[in-house]
């Protein structure tokens, strides 16, 4: 019988090179999936197909999320408490309540007389409307606005003397009617003009009351001194920066000069 002998010495091959194989092979996938995606993008088809079915189920997806909220979301947000919903009706039950048909019929009384009121004041003749507060104009014919722009109105400063005489430089607020018309018209200066320049005050008929040019060539009188004319100051239209009269530019003065007659109405508010 043979005699064998177990010697521990026996060695095992050792692989160094693996992590360098399994390295490879992970760049190798790497590449062949940018590989593939190449192939993609180069054919037209199949990325246009994949672009496409992207945008689809977007779509579908989207609609599933409102669909989602319309359903549950919305009439969850509903029976929060604050949230009013205001629903029109037309029920014929309502319609016969008493009150509400008391309701209804005053509101058409109320309608129907300030119908008639606003008739009253805009008739079909033209009129004009002045806004001091944004110093705009607004001119009607036939009720319809024709024109409409910049002016100046009254500065609301005070102006006084040394001794008790002082002014209030405001536009009159109301209802006034053109009462005058005047082509070429020359300025006859008040008092109040001449101590504002600190200047003597000359006599009622003196000829440095009387100043040429400087009210355009069209003014209409509103009464108690007050004009809507033209200006030599077109750069503050737009401003309350006047002594208390209009002033206007000098296309709309031309135009509202032609439209306005003795006798229509002005409204300054």
């Amino acid at each position: 019988m043979e005699n064998f002998e177990i010697k521990d010495d026996i060695t095992l091959p050792v692989n160094n090179n693996a992590p360098e194989e399994e390295k490879i092979t992970s760049e190798s996938i790497l590449s062949t999936i940018k590989a593939s995606c190449r192939k993609i993008r180069s054919n037209t088809k199949v990325f246009s197909l994949i672009k496409t079915l992207s945008v689809i189920f977007a779509s579908v997806f989207a609609l599933v999320l409102l669909f989602y909220f319309l359903l549950y979301i919305a009439p969850a947000l509903k029976e929060l408490p604050g949230v009013h919903v205001t629903e029109i009706t037309n029920n014929v039950e309502l319609k016969g309540d008493p009150s509400y048909r008391k309701q209804i019929t005053q509101l058409n009384r109320d309608i129907q007389r300030l119908s008639r009121k606003y008739g009253s004041f805009t008739s079909g003749q033209s009129y004009i409307v002045i806004n001091t507060t944004d110093n705009r104009f607004f001119l009607y014919r036939n009720k319809k606005l024709v024109r409409e722009g910049f002016c100046s109105s009254g500065s609301y400063t005070l102006l006084q003397t040394e001794g008790d005489r002082k002014w209030i430089f405001k536009t009159p607020k109301g209802k006034y009617w053109i009462q005058g018309k005047l082509t070429n018209p020359v300025w006859r200066k008040p008092d109040w003009a001449f101590v504002e320049e600190g200047l003597p005050i000359p006599s009622k008929d003196h000829n440095s009351r009387y100043e040429y040019g400087v009210l355009g060539d069209y003014a209409l009188s509103i009464g108690d001194g007050y004009l809507i004319h033209g200006t030599i100051y077109k750069r503050f239209l737009g401003m309350p920066v006047t002594h208390g009269c209009v002033r206007l530019a000098d296309d709309d003065l031309e135009v509202i000069f032609n439209t306005l007659n003795i006798g229509s109405k002005v409204y300054i508010f």
